[in-house]
């Protein structure tokens, strides 16, 4: 598929999220709203563990940053865009300090390092209780209409910050930057000793990575009216958000989109019918796709995966 396909079929998906208030229900229109802040999400966690491949499971961390500072600045007056702002500057700089020291680490040091940063933000933010209302969570000013504008404006919210990021990562893409953080994730050696600041682009793609789901996480809590450490800093989007860029396509243009949308609309069918089992179900087919797979739903190919399950059997044939 060229290039020029996929940007027309990416046109045409952002116009039927856009669209869905005009035909669907509220549910579905809920769902076009977690489809485009997930698909932000994994946009954003793609400058850090596609284009460098650090495997990062710090996503929950900013994001609940984003929620909290964009609650306290907005029930300190300011505007609900500024507080937005406020949130994406504040949650970026911290990322950019905390960046300097944690990307010193490699591999699975990282990651566990990332985890850990989840939780450590979140019993910061749940032993304050003055200022963020501890365990017992904080209100957010609601947005005056009724349910359906305010699923209109939020969900053209979470298309705009999307956009925003799919921007900023076409940037990347076609940039020294993004050559220079592909470099990286080849060999990080290799690339030092050809002249790539490696500790500065790092760092700046971890700072990407992470003001934009301070960004997201803001325009969450504006959403919802009502935020908590428990579902800001969900150790289960740490793990849904790779995912769901790996299912993609890590390190590409469009592959978080792809493995965005497939892994929710998947998530949603198999939480239809199958309650009891939803999980374990839909954990087992991202499993095997991922197994036969590893480059992402993107660079899929009928040879390719014939290839592969012919190779997989003879394995299994051979004595």
């Amino acid at each position: 598929m060229s290039q020029a396909t996929r940007y027309v079929l990416f046109a045409i998906w952002v116009a039927a999220l856009a669209a869905t208030p005009l035909w669907a229900d509220n549910y579905t229109v809920r769902l076009a709203i977690i489809i485009a802040m997930y698909s932000a999400l994994a946009l954003s966690w793609n400058f850090i563990g596609g284009f460098v491949g650090y495997p990062s499971f710090s996503t929950a961390a900013f994001f609940g940053l984003g929620c909290y500072a964009g609650a306290l600045t907005q029930k300190a007056g300011l505007p609900m865009v500024g507080a937005w702002v406020f949130a994406t500057l504040f949650v970026g700089a911290f990322a950019a300090v905390l960046g300097v020291i944690i990307l010193r680490l490699r591999g699975h040091y990282f990651a566990i390092a990332s985890f850990a940063i989840v939780e450590v933000v979140r019993l910061v933010i749940s032993s304050w209780g003055d200022l963020t209302g501890g365990g017992d969570g904080l209100n957010v000013p609601l947005v005056t209409g009724g349910p359906d504008a305010v699923a209109q404006t939020f969900l053209a919210v979470m298309i705009v910050i999307m956009l925003t990021v799919f921007a900023v990562t076409v940037f990347v893409d076609r940039n020294r930057l993004g050559f220079g953080l592909r470099c990286i994730k080849q060999n990080e050696n290799a690339a030092d000793m050809v002249g790539v600041d490696t500790t500065r682009y790092k760092v700046i793609a971890y700072t990407l990575s992470a003001m934009f789901c301070g960004t997201v996480g803001a325009a969450y809590a504006s959403w919802t009216g009502y935020i908590d450490p428990s579902d800001s800093f969900s150790v289960l989007m740490t793990v849904k958000v790779p995912v769901m860029c790996l299912l993609g396509g890590a390190g590409t243009v469009f592959g978080p989109i792809v493995g965005t949308t497939a892994f929710l609309l998947l998530e949603e069918f198999f939480w239809a019918r199958f309650l009891e089992y939803n999980r374990a179900i839909l954990g087992a087919v991202i499993v095997i796709l991922i197994f036969f797979l590893p480059g992402g739903l993107l660079r899929i190919s009928y040879r390719d995966m014939v290839k592969r399950l012919t190779g997989r059997v003879s394995q299994g044939a051979a004595p």
